[in-house]
């Protein structure tokens, strides 16, 4: 079985030696450079199953470096950042990010992360097509065992709390869910989560459906209430 290649940009040498002990100890092949110039050359030549990008690198910011990745590549992007302000994971995740991780950090945790992502992507690979053994409801199919919605027949590329959210609204069909039911219920594990964060994943999940269906809107917004998906 082909191991899964990481692409490490990170300028701190003592974090950058961290993470590559963390991901090779679970059998992952690792690569490390400093440079957000040549995170962009890697990911061309190379083509990483995954990067861990940090924000804050010497020539150019990881945001940027993101947003040039995204013209060429959708390789899976964690971000790794000492910010930790709302407004920073806000513009990680609109520009492309898949998850985001704030130093300090535990390195079994980001190592965990990784997996969860790379068996998220790997899957939708392996099955363009929804099996009929998942979970139906209306336009969408959910694989509960594989973490992973299809919308329309077509597997989702969904960040971490994308997908929680999804499923969520999947699963109770015409239910609306406040923002701060939604905080509680989605992003429970981290608590300083803000009502803009679901504004904000509401609009990349829309996104991405409209990519599908660019005539559809299943995400249901009610003024002063919350979100609901709509029931058919």
């Amino acid at each position: 079985m082909k191991q899964p290649a990481v692409l490490v940009v990170e300028d701190e040498s003592a974090i950058a030696d961290t993470i590559l002990y963390a991901l090779r100890t679970e059998g992952m092949q690792v690569e490390t450079c400093t440079l957000g110039s040549e995170a962009l050359d890697r990911v061309r030549s190379r083509r990483p199953d995954l990067v861990i990008l940090d924000v804050g690198l010497p020539d150019i910011s990881g945001f940027e470096v993101c947003r040039s990745m995204r013209t060429f590549s959708d390789v899976p992007v964690i971000f790794l950042t000492a910010r930790h302000e709302e407004i920073d994971r806000i513009v990680g995740l609109e520009i492309g990010a898949d998850d985001y991780v704030v130093k300090p950090f535990s390195p079994r945790e980001l190592a965990a992360r990784v997996r969860v992502i790379l068996r998220r992507a790997k899957g939708a690979s392996d099955s363009p097509h929804p099996s009929p053994m998942a979970q139906e409801e209306a336009d969408f199919v959910h694989d509960t065992d594989g973490a992973r919605l299809a919308y329309r027949g077509r597997w989702l590329d969904l960040t971490r709390y994308e997908y929680r959210l999804l499923a969520l609204l999947v699963q109770h069909p015409g239910r609306i869910f406040a923002r701060s039911q939604l905080m509680d219920l989605v992003w429970h594990d981290s608590l300083d989560t803000v009502d803009r964060t679901v504004d904000t994943h509401v609009k990349t999940l829309r996104a991405k459906l409209r990519e599908i269906a660019p005539a559809g809107d299943p995400i249901r917004t009610h003024r002063g209430m919350g979100y609901s998906l709509e029931s058919r």
